[in-house]
């Protein structure tokens, strides 16, 4: 068994002994969603439009603070379906603004409306927003061999999530920088970044390996 000085750097050995991405820390509820949930494919519409938009809320906080918040994130938009969110209004704005169980930032909520109503029209376009998204997946050759911590420090964007970032705000998106698309598409499993070694990373990528991205029909 390998001492702790022989693990890579940007690893942390749990207390069961198994390796994970240091960035979940000790929170248990940041680390279930670094096993069971960063790096797993997914195409629900739903689900993809709600991580969309709570990576724009975090944008200047902590994934943490987001996640701890999550619940009533669901709760205050609606379970973050794209139907009913699109037919929010004013109304809605005022109510979330002082809702103290979210990030009460005016724009961000109103972004999210806005999204909505750009996701329910590419769903008419393309058939689904997953089909839109998942077209934009880096391909091999635009990934690095292995995933260590240096690369994860020094990709906080890609080519990819430039593209769809670009793509996103011609269909009239907001708040969807690089660098929010790049950490969407980490957590939604268009790429794997957990680092080599981590004990999730090759479950991640049994799935990815598995999952059947949606194609138009």
């Amino acid at each position: 068994m390998a001492h702790d000085h022989d693990i890579a750097d940007g690893l942390v050995r749990r207390d069961d002994g198994s390796l994970g991405c240091a960035w979940h820390g000790a929170d248990p509820l940041y680390r279930r969603y670094h096993d069971e949930e960063w790096g797993r494919p997914c195409a629900d519409d739903d689900r993809l439009y709600e991580k969309l938009c709570l990576e724009g809320f975090q944008a200047g906080l902590s994934w943490l603070t987001i996640l701890r918040k999550r619940e009533a994130f669901r709760a205050g938009f609606d379970g973050f379906s794209i139907e009913r969110v699109a037919r929010m209004g004013e109304a809605d704005v005022e109510r979330l603004v002082k809702d103290p169980g979210i990030v009460r930032h005016r724009g961000k909520i109103a972004s999210a409306i806005n999204n909505a109503r750009r996701a329910a029209k590419i769903q008419e376009i393309h058939g689904s927003l997953a089909r839109f998204l998942w077209s934009f997946e880096p391909g091999k050759d635009e990934r690095p061999g292995e995933v260590d911590i240096a690369f994860v420090r020094a990709t906080p964007t890609s080519a990819a999530s430039t593209r769809l970032s670009k793509a996103l705000k011609n269909q009239g998106f907001t708040f969807v920088g690089a660098t929010t698309v790049y950490a969407f598409m980490q957590s939604m499993g268009f790429v794997n970044d957990h680092i080599e070694g981590c004990s999730a990373r090759a479950a991640c990528e049994a799935e990815r390996a598995g999952f059947r991205r949606p194609v138009r029909g």
